[in-house]
């Protein structure tokens, strides 16, 4: 029944639901599958086409958990065919990108184990593993984050094929900026060389790599954003900022760091100082030190002790004298 309906229907769920009942002791295999079934039941789950193309073809695809957690999941298409296998996705925090390159990656996995899968369709070339460096913490490897995601990338690029999917998740954003950014555009570059690459998903910050020099030209290689609805004056570190959770051809050169963190309750003495620094260093100037009460008062003790020091003459001037007058100014 669940093999060759597009669509399980209610009839078919309490027939499914009574033969769980009535094989209750079976092998966890059977088990496993009904399970399946019922999921894809309940949550509208579409069967989907596999092909031996190299291809892939998601619409509205959602995912498996996230959409269970919130209000409203907004899906996202996915279309990967002959060109343009490496797609290298930007946007804020907050927007989605990780979710998006999970979902996709859960699809693909569920279409190979004979699930339906949280789409209004899809279209999946067969695939032979599926590599991520996704910054994971291995609580048992002595290992750091960064040399995890480290090995994971490298394994991906001596194995992966062009039946392969990759996702890459802020690699190299655990070293040194220019570290980072050269890493990520070496392995961009390697699977741009390859003729026939995998399927490629990278989420990342470090848009340093979109100049031509680190990051050539290719056909193989496509740009996309999630997509942020903002005010006229395109402030970055304004509440009126909305996330879409839209994902849209196109580059982002701001990460909205400020409004994320406004999000996240920092409080608000900590995002205008942020801002105030962030707004010295894009426009080359000096970042004035903080104004604070308790930092001026010392200040001001300091500054008296000095006058107090230049004026003193060592000559005829009382030491005793000098020194007890003085420690008022100790903090």
């Amino acid at each position: 029944m669940c093999v060759f309906e597009e669509k399980i229907d209610e009839a078919t769920l309490e027939k499914l639901q009574a033969f769980e009942f009535a094989f209750s002791d079976s092998d966890g295999e059977t088990k496993s599958f009904l399970s399946l079934a019922m999921v894809a039941r309940q949550n509208n789950y579409v069967r989907p086409t596999l092909t031996t193309e190299p291809i892939l073809d998601i619409h509205n695809g959602r995912h498996v958990l996230q959409e269970m957690i919130v209000d409203t999941f907004i899906p996202n298409d996915s279309k990967i065919l002959s060109d343009g296998r490496i797609n290298i996705i930007t946007g804020p925090n907050y927007s989605g990108k990780s979710i998006y390159i999970k979902q996709v990656a859960l699809i693909v996995f569920l279409s190979h184990i004979g699930s339906f899968v949280p789409a209004d369709a899809a279209t999946v070339g067969l695939t032979d593993r599926i590599f991520c460096a996704m910054g994971s913490k291995l609580m048992t490897a002595e290992q750091s984050t960064f040399m995890i995601d480290l090995h994971q990338v490298g394994m991906m690029l001596r194995q992966a094929t062009s039946r392969s999917l990759c996702l890459l998740d802020e690699f190299g954003k655990g070293t040194l900026t220019e570290d980072g950014i050269g890493l990520l555009g070496g392995t961009i570059n390697y699977f741009c060389a390859s003729d026939d690459p995998p399927k490629v998903l990278v989420c990342t910050h470090l848009t340093e790599i979109f100049t031509e020099s680190c990051l050539p030209k290719s056909e193989k290689v496509k740009f996309y954003t999630m997509s942020v609805l903002q005010p006229e004056n395109n402030s970055a570190d304004t509440e009126d900022i909305i996330f879409l959770y839209r994902l849209v051809p196109g580059h982002a050169l701001l990460s909205y760091g400020l409004h994320c963190a406004l999000l996240a309750g920092v409080p608000d003495e900590v995002i205008k100082r942020a801002a105030h620094v962030l707004d010295s260093i894009r426009n080359n100037k000096r970042v004035a030190r903080l104004n604070n009460q308790n930092i001026s008062a010392h200040d001001q003790q300091y500054q008296a002790a000095l006058d107090k020091m230049l004026a003193f003459d060592v000559l005829k001037g009382d030491l005793n004298t000098f020194f007890r007058d003085l420690l008022p100014y100790e903090s």
